[in-house]
Order: C-alpha cells, then structure tokens, then sequence
C-alpha cells in the first residue's frame, strides 16, 4: 500500500485587478472524508449553520498546522521566503549538473491581484541568478486542460527544472506524476497527491488561515452574535481548508452562523449578498472570509445600511489595510504570503547543485494585527498590491509592482 502523499493539497494587482483572491495550498496528507475526521462535526453544534465539515479536513494536518503557527522558522532572519519551519531535507544529488540552466514553469494562472503580485517577483528573482540561462512559463489560464498541455509541452523543451502552481489538485496529478519521470519538478502554492516532486514548498497552510480568522471573530464578537462566512466557491482544496477550520472553531463556541454564502470572489455580488443579510437579519455581529479582496466592498455594506462595521476578517492588500487604519475598523488579517513565488526559483537552483531542500518547505505565514498593521501599509503601492510580497529588495521595486518611488 503506498505512503500517504506530502502533497495532497496547496494551497492559491496590478493590471486587470479582478478581485478573486489568493488561492494556495493546504495540506500533506490525503483527504478524508468528514465522517473520517476526528475533528468534524456532521450536525450543527452551538455554532448552528455551519454545515457538513468539508471532506478535504484531516485531522492530522490541522493540528500540525495549528502548532506550526507557534514554531520559529529556520533560516535567513530577513529573508522569510528562504525559511522553512520543521524542514525535513532530502538529497538531490541525483539531480546535479552543471550550468547555466533552463528553468521552465507552468502557472495555473495570472487571473487575480495576488498572483499577479507573485508572478512579478517571481520574475524579479529569477533576473538576480545569473546562472539561470533561460526562463520559460507558460499560462493555463486557470484551465486544466491547457495546463495538462503546458507541462507535456515544457516536458518536451529540454527544460533542467520543472517548477508548477497547479489549476487544481487531483486533475493535474497525473501530469505531475509523468513530469517527475522525465525531471526534478518542484511544486508551490496548490498541491498535487503524489508525493513525486523533490519539494512542495507553501506558507503554513489554509487551516492556519481560517483558525486564525474565526479565532479572532469568537474573542470578538460577544455569545449568541451572527457571524456571516463569506466563500469564493466550493472545491478548491485551500479555501475548503480555510472553511474547514473555522468550522472547528465557530462550532465550539457560542456563536451562530447565520449564513454560508459563495462570492466569486466578486466585489459587487459580495457587497450585494452582506446587504441582503443586513436586511433579513437586521444585525450581523462578525464577518469570516476565506480571502481578503472583497473585504473593501464588505465593509461598505455596512455603511450603505448606516450601519458600523463588525468585526471582520481580511487579507493583507493595501486597499483593505488602509480602511482598517483610517476607519479605526475591528480586523484582523491573515496571511498566505506572495513572496512564496521567490522561493521555488531559489528551490530550483539548490536542487540543480545537488544541494538539500526540504520535502515540504512550510514557509512562515504572519497575521496582520492591530498592533502590527502599521508595519504593513505601504502608502506608494497600489490599492491591491499585498504586503507580504518579499519584494521590496528586487531589481525594479516598487514601479514594476504598479507602486511609486518615495
């Protein structure tokens, strides 16, 4: 019987600024079922309406990622994308050759603010090594079967190093899988079940995400309150994992969930369905959210009833961090930081020079507080430009990144 994969799930703002947010990567083990799950409720606790725990939850992965959250990262003290928490190495020193290199790299997609952000310091890092000869990357576009044809395509380019950020988990595993017969493949963001690639390289996770929000939201938002939960879409393996740990906490506390609704990730159907439940219930207490760029339009529902804002979750744009600020809002931000696009070109090169990688590289994943928030607002980037881009030390920062000098 075979191993469980390291690599089940992954997760995951400058040019078209859609507003569908991060999407990353989870877990390293395979899914369960929630009947599986030793932490899943099947019926609504005291949280009522929280539903059926997702079957993407194991047990296992959210406690190991709830307890990554109080551990210090190995590595550079100022460069967090080279850090790893409780790595465990592998060799590579089948994979040494010599250089320059070719280093190919199939992209689920370049659709939302945050991979946009990504991708441009992705390509920033790859301009710091000299030693990378040719850079190749191709787009899917967000669509599985031209990402399927990506990877064969790059496969038959000769490419030293296959680096790919998977549309989804279980479609694109076979692709995986024959990729990593014909070279080293390295894998970030979104993850894949097998566990073929030399490394699989995310931020802590989504059950660190989503705990941390709901956490926030039950010390908030006082016993019996409403809490609305704001979704992308259903079956993406980190926002289910977002969801799935909330759930664990909303249904130990005294809250209720009044709602579980999907956005689209878009700003005018989110805004549209808060007011819909401002009207129906005539007081919401607390907003979760799985992603943090509608969160703007959120909280200007509230507003529009002549309403203050609740307490509410959010990510780290610079658009929703200045409300925060300027309105004195009652917020918190979890991470799932863009500068983990620098840290699989840095993974690549190490693996070409037979030099050891973690096989899971768990990058540290902060969260925005009020005491912290300062820190992250950046006042010359652009309003959907996220903070934890690592990219303030590459060639062409802040303007490539849609920000201004001074």
């Amino acid at each position: 019987m075979p191993r469980p994969s390291p690599l089940v799930h992954a997760a995951v703002a400058l040019t078209t600024l859609t507003m569908l947010a991060a999407a990353g990567c989870t877990s390293d083990r395979p899914a369960t079922t929630a009947s599986q799950a030793p932490g899943a409720s099947s019926s609504a606790g005291p949280a009522a309406g929280t539903g059926e725990q997702s079957k993407f939850f194991v047990q296992a992965d959210y406690d190991a990622q709830l307890a990554m959250r109080g551990k210090a990262a190995q590595g550079p003290a100022d460069k967090p994308w080279e850090q790893a928490i409780d790595p465990k190495m592998v060799d590579t020193a089948t994979h040494k050759k010599d250089g320059p290199y070719e280093i190919c790299f199939s992209n689920a997609a370049v659709n939302n603010p945050w991979r946009q952000v990504g991708w441009r310091s992705m390509q920033a890092e790859v301009a710091l090594h000299k030693d990378i000869e040719k850079f190749t990357a191709l787009d899917a576009e967000g669509k599985d079967d031209k990402q399927i044809s990506d990877i064969a395509e790059l496969q038959a380019k000769g490419c030293d190093a296959l680096i790919i950020s998977p549309n989804t988990t279980a479609t694109l595993t076979p692709a995986v899988k024959g990729a990593c017969d014909a070279l080293p493949v390295i894998v970030f963001d979104r993850g894949v079940e097998t566990d073929c690639p030399v490394t699989f390289i995310k931020p802590i996770g989504g059950y660190a995400f989503g705990a941390d929000a709901a956490e926030f939201l039950v010390e908030k938002v006082p016993a019996g309150g409403k809490i609305l939960a704001l979704r992308i879409s259903p079956g993406v393996d980190v926002l289910e994992t977002r969801w799935s740990a909330a759930k664990v906490a909303f249904d130990a506390s005294e809250l209720e969930v009044a709602g579980v609704e999907f956005t689209d990730g878009d700003a005018a159907k989110s805004k549209g369905i808060v007011s819909d439940y401002i009207q129906r219930h005539g007081k919401i207490d607390g907003i979760w959210m799985d992603a943090g760029a509608t969160a703007v339009a959120v909280a200007e529902a509230f507003e529009d009833a002549g309403l203050p804002v609740p307490p509410i979750t959010g990510e780290d744009q610079q658009d929703f961090l200045r409300k925060w600020k300027d309105d004195g809002l009652t917020a918190i931000a979890p991470t799932y930081p863009t500068y983990q696009w620098r840290t699989p070109i840095i993974a690549a090169l190490k693996i070409l020079k037979g030099e050891e990688v973690p096989e899971v590289w768990n990058l540290p994943q902060p969260k925005i507080t009020q005491a912290n928030l300062d820190d992250y607002l950046q006042p010359n980037m652009p309003p959907l430009h996220y903070a934890l881009c690592g990219c303030e030390d590459l060639p062409g920062f802040p303007e490539n990144w849609g920000g201004k000098k001074g």
